[in-house]
């Protein structure tokens, strides 16, 4: 996965400015430091666990860029860290099991490809936290989403990259890091609302869809619970998502000469929307125990408009 995230660095960097992310940077050092654990008390027989980080963020929010970042600066001077970055994408389900979850409920387009709330394998997720935990060698997941003509798949385990302890800082990375789902009586409130007025994207789905993902996401908090920190990018606008993933397909498609039509670019989109209008307001409240969460608000231009420790 690190090889992957530097790779697409060195191409975004070409389309968004170092400075707004190094920007981005000189604010999560202190808080991560501010959080770091003290040495282990000396003849301590148990190694001392890592320190998880979430990094949160909407699509084209440069979430991965700064995740790779970070990395750089982590292990390079003064801090000499080891540190160990993967992606909430490497534990999406296989192509077999997501084409089994399609086929078992088949009128629901959340979960008709990868994406949505429950299109992740969290058992997965789980055991590869347990055993970075434990500072133990780790195969670190991979998923490839260009097999199966863009469907996805995840790579077979012999093609994983095994992360080798001690690690300093975990980073897990992804778009619905920290999401959590809603009481059912707040989700059917969220619902009619967005019905009556017609905004958003909810109306296009059953509430009986939402309820679907909204009950698959409780299982994500057996991850979220294991993070001492998140990093939250937060949109001043949520609708921003659309440029930013318009922006990202077009400079793909002048590097590769192929790519999404901007059509399907927003029909993508609209995809993770009704994730991002149920359940990023309580991330922006606040899913950490106090002083553990760092909301980073950006405008249309990623630019940092906003920082402040939750």
């Amino acid at each position: 996965m690190l090889r992957a995230l530097h790779k697409q660095f060195s191409s975004k960097s070409l389309h968004r400015s170092r400075y707004q992310i190094m920007d981005k940077v000189q604010h999560i050092l202190p808080f991560i430091f501010s959080n770091y654990p003290k040495q282990s008390a000396a003849g301590s027989a148990a190694p001392r666990p890592p320190l998880f980080v979430g990094v949160s963020g909407p699509q084209g929010s440069g979430k991965t860029t700064l995740t790779t970042a970070l990395v750089e600066s982590l292990r390079g001077a003064p801090y000499g860290l080891s540190v160990c970055a993967f992606s909430i994408d490497d534990i999406y389900l296989s192509y077999e099991d997501q084409q089994a979850l399609k086929k078992a409920h088949p009128e629901n387009k959340l979960v008709a490809h990868r994406g949505e709330p429950g299109t992740h394998d969290i058992s997965l997720g789980i055991s590869t936290f347990r055993s970075l935990h434990a500072q133990q060698p780790t195969p670190i997941p991979s998923y490839d989403k260009s097999a199966h003509s863009g469907s996805g798949d995840r790579l077979p385990i012999t093609q994983w990259e095994t992360a080798t302890p001690p690690f300093d800082i975990v980073i897990f990375e992804g778009w619905c890091v920290g999401f959590r789902a809603i009481s059912a009586a707040v989700l059917k409130d969220k619902y009619e609302a967005a019905c009556r007025s017609r905004t958003g994207t909810l109306p296009n789905h059953t509430l009986e869809d939402l309820e679907f993902v909204n009950d698959k996401l409780k299982a994500y908090d057996a991850l979220w619970d294991q993070l001492d920190l998140l990093v939250h990018v937060d949109a001043q606008d949520i609708s921003y998502v659309y440029n930013w993933r318009l922006q990202q397909e077009h400079a793909m498609i002048a590097a590769r000469g192929s790519g999404m039509s901007d059509e399907k670019v927003r029909e993508f989109v609209d995809g993770y929307m009704p994730a991002y209008e149920l359940f990023v307001e309580t991330v922006r409240e606040g899913i950490m125990e106090p002083r553990k969460q760092l909301r980073i608000r950006v405008g249309e231009g990623r630019e940092v408009v906003e920082v402040k420790v939750l």
